[in-house]
């Protein structure tokens, strides 16, 4: 899906929501201001806390970088601005492209299955991806187990 966009923007909304685990609501308020290299400070966020760090890989940190200067955005522009309907239809469109049924909220649930089927440790998933207060939030955003999948983790675990 991330390879179907027509541009930087919309990649990066896909990208920044399925490799970094954000709401469309946190993405859709980042301002310029908020990017420092590949930290993004999600202000008000979900947990009502003051402010939560979320964290870039570099390869998109560096497109962020390169969508921002090209549109000459000013420290209090916002990077995205469009409306939550908009980013909605965005996603949906993106997923029909690949015959999927898509919604936003998708993407940050995949972001922590990939980690978690990757080998992340649960407590990173939850914490620092997701940043979720509680460890059973993020269980539930991981579903089930096939029975496939666990006899392939026993074997990296304790080999063939």
């Amino acid at each position: 899906m991330v390879y179907s966009t027509n541009s930087a923007r919309d990649r990066l909304i896909v990208e920044l929501q399925a490799r970094c685990g954000l709401r469309i609501g946190e993405l859709l308020h980042l301002r310029l201001g908020d990017v420092s290299e590949r930290r993004l400070t999600i202000q008000e966020p979900k947990s009502r806390k003051e402010a939560e760090i979320a964290f870039m890989p570099e390869q998109i940190a560096n497109r962020l970088s390169e969508y921002v200067k090209g549109r000459g955005l000013q420290s209090d522009d916002r990077l995205f601005p469009i409306c939550y309907s908009a980013a909605r239809s965005l996603v949906r469109r993106l997923g029909a492209n690949v015959h999927t049924v898509i919604a936003p909220h998708d993407l940050r649930r995949y972001s922590a299955t990939y980690a978690s089927r990757n080998g992340i440790p649960l407590e990173i998933v939850s914490k620092v991806i997701l940043r979720h207060q509680d460890l059973k939030t993020t269980q539930v955003y991981l579903g089930k187990v096939s029975e496939t999948e666990a006899i392939r983790w026993m074997d990296i675990l304790h080999g063939k």
